[in-house]
């Protein structure tokens, strides 16, 4: 899949230092794949949810959120945010 942008994870790796391993973990392992489903996206990680459009990944031990919105016709994945565990319970992210 084309993940847009690595730039988002990189600044938050940057500033959370101890996500960077998990964060690249996810981006490996989405990277090469080909999801068209969300049901295949589940079987890849299956703490993912669906958000109204968008999917939420539990990441770095459910200490981190990445909110995505995925193209599985396009096999395009558009990171949205990369949050904390606490901004994304503050509901910013749907501003």
């Amino acid at each position: 899949m084309h993940i847009i942008t690595r730039k988002r994870l990189n600044e938050f790796a940057a500033k959370h230092p101890t996500a960077k391993a998990s964060l690249a973990h996810w981006y490996q392992t989405l990277k090469p794949a080909t999801v068209r489903l969300f049901v295949e996206l589940r079987a890849l990680f299956p703490s993912a949810d669906q958000v109204g459009k968008l999917t939420v990944f539990n990441i770095a031990g459910n200490n981190v959120r990445l909110i995505a919105a995925i193209h599985y016709n396009r096999q395009k994945i558009y990171i949205r945010a990369v949050l904390t565990h606490d901004d994304y319970d503050a509901d910013r992210w749907k501003e």
